[in-house]
């Protein structure tokens, strides 16, 4: 019994990885079809296709962060474990 509760286990595993590799799949052909449409339409009318371009300038994320980050510094009269001399 425990045999069978494993295989049956594991094709229903597998059949799940089929499905999700096949909606992936769909995805793809999907985008790849929007992306000839448009293709198509901007040969048809003469316009300029332009590319998909991501523009990422990693200064300026670092730029962003620093300036939005709290000061750390805490006033000299928090510190208790320390004795003067």
């Amino acid at each position: 019994m425990p045999f069978l509760l494993g295989f049956l286990f594991r094709v229903l595993l597998f059949a799940a990885g089929l499905v999700f590799a096949a909606s992936l799949a769909l995805v793809f052909c999907l985008l790849l079809a929007l992306w000839v449409v448009g293709a198509a339409w901007a040969r048809l009318t003469g316009k300029p296709r332009s590319p998909f371009v991501v523009r990422f300038r990693a200064a300026e994320g670092f730029r962003r962060t620093y300036s939005r980050a709290q000061p750390l510094r805490r006033p000299l009269a928090d510190v208790t474990d320390v004795e003067p001399k």
